[in-house]
């Protein structure tokens, strides 16, 4: 069941995904890069004052657990606040090596909790994870981020 679940979830991503566009006026921007399998993205959010995550965009390609991850990540993120997307950033990364069990551990993860088996599938993991990293790295101010 859960298996199913998630090759419907990441099939719907991939063909619609969601804040898939390019933001004028985004306050941080980086660039994520995965040179073993080519996905390649820009992460672009618009942060107020308050530190409030107004709008969170992406745009790039890569394969449907690439663009999947980045498209429910910025759906989750809208409306957060920056210490909040850095919680969900954590909880995200060790979702997807493996070490948070949605099922059993306390998270925030609600959605996303859809990647808990990525982690048995090593080389999908920093495809699951460019996206985050790359909006992790934004937030930081850091302009490119690899995964390697």
């Amino acid at each position: 069941m859960r298996d199913e679940l998630y090759q419907q979830t990441i099939l719907e991503h991939n063909r619609h995904p969601r804040n898939f566009k390019k933001l004028e006026g985004a306050t941080h921007v980086a660039e994520g890069y995965n040179p073993l399998c080519g996905d390649h993205l820009w992460v672009y959010l618009k942060v107020n004052a308050d530190g409030i995550i107004e709008e969170v965009t992406f745009e790039g390609q890569g394969c449907a657990i690439s663009k999947a991850s980045a498209s429910m990540m910025t759906a989750s993120l809208k409306g957060k606040t920056i210490p909040e997307a850095k919680v969900l950033f954590d909880e995200f990364h060790k979702l997807v090596i493996g070490e948070l069990k949605p099922e059993s551990q306390a998270n925030h993860l609600e959605k996303l909790a859809v990647f808990s088996g990525i982690w048995q599938y090593p080389s999908r993991v920093k495809c699951a994870s460019l996206s985050w990293h790359t909006m992790n790295g934004a937030l930081d101010k850091h302009k490119t981020i690899s995964t390697e």
